[in-house]
């Protein structure tokens, strides 16, 4: 079993022989060792979108796997099963407008193991590159910053002030 980010946590899961039978057992790396990851960065729309998806890239491209280190064998296999040209393997960042923020999703190939530590890695320098480049990350977060003038009257028991 696995908790978030696919790290394992030791769990062992049983299926029976009748769920073999009646529903998809999935193993997402028999035939190709690797998979397709996404991570969703919000930035305002005054932000400056080409940079972000440019650092976006960036990151993605140093932590992640390179198409030079995939075998051959894997390459040609993988070409074959799912009709995905090797050259499509390079990060990748897509858009997605909202109503409160630009949605940029960058999708990178990785391997099978150890995504959450590389989605730790990706997540540091995404922050790193955004921070570096004046780009704030959006939020829903409300911050008061101010109050209005606040006047007090107190009366003793009698009435008075």
């Amino acid at each position: 079993m696995w908790v978030e980010a696919r790290q394992y946590t030791g769990r062992i899961v049983t299926i029976t022989n009748d769920k073999v039978f009646d529903t998809p057992v999935y193993n997402c790396s028999r035939d190709f060792p690797y998979l397709w990851e996404e991570m969703h960065i919000m930035i305002p729309y005054s932000a400056d979108r080409r940079r972000a998806e440019q650092i976006l890239r960036e990151v993605a491209a140093q932590h992640t796997v390179k198409i030079s280190e995939m075998g051959r064998d894997a390459l040609r296999e993988m070409e074959r099963r799912y009709f995905v040209r090797a050259d499509d393997l390079g990060p990748k960042v897509f858009y997605r407008l909202t109503d409160n923020w630009l949605q940029l999703t960058v999708r990178f190939v990785c391997r099978s193991h150890r995504i959450r530590d590389l989605k730790d890695a990706l997540s540091r320098g995404i922050l790193d590159g955004l921070e570096g480049a004046g780009i704030p990350l959006a939020s829903t977060t409300i911050e008061v910053v101010g109050l209005p003038p606040l006047r007090v009257h107190l009366q003793d028991r009698a009435g008075s002030t």
